[in-house]
């Protein structure tokens, strides 16, 4: 990551980050009724596997071992909570502690985490080869103690 205080930016490669408090931006989504709610939740899912998959295509696609190791990693150095990726044969799974779109949501009724789906999805289509179906199977927004989600190649 460089920081460029004279450009007012923060960036890594062509990829230009900001920094954004949790709950003003998850304040958007709580401020709308649904179905567009559950609309916007899965556009910036989408939008996430599309611009972090080029993020995650940078870090090692043709070493997944290396990617799966990287992407934790980077996860905590953005904010992102504490992720534990594991790949079993055609599957990941990921537990996220301390996710900061459940803190910044608040209590719900159902899964937020839609940008760490979003995530999970592009580097599962990176690690097993294909387009991925990811889910929010746990979410500590809607009461779980952690965040969990799995990803599996699409069939």
């Amino acid at each position: 990551m460089r920081e460029d205080p004279a450009r007012g930016e923060i960036s890594e490669g062509d990829a230009r980050y900001l920094l954004i408090r949790s709950d003003s931006l998850m304040g958007l989504f709580r401020g709308l009724a649904e179905p567009a709610r559950g609309e916007a939740l899965r556009a910036f899912a989408d939008s996430l596997a599309e611009h972090g998959g080029r993020s995650a295509a940078r870090y090692g696609a043709e070493d997944h071992d290396r990617l799966l190791a990287t992407i934790p990693r980077k996860a905590g150095e953005l904010g992102w909570g504490i992720w534990t990726l594991q790949r079993s044969g055609n599957a990941l799974e990921l537990k996220v502690e301390n996710s900061p779109f459940a803190h910044g949501y608040g209590a719900a009724d159902a899964p937020v985490c839609a940008p760490i789906t979003g995530m999970l999805s592009a580097v599962a289509a990176l690690v097993l080869g294909g387009a991925a179906v990811c889910r929010e199977d746990a979410c500590a927004a809607a009461g779980a103690a952690v965040c969990r989600f799995s990803a599996r190649r699409k069939e």
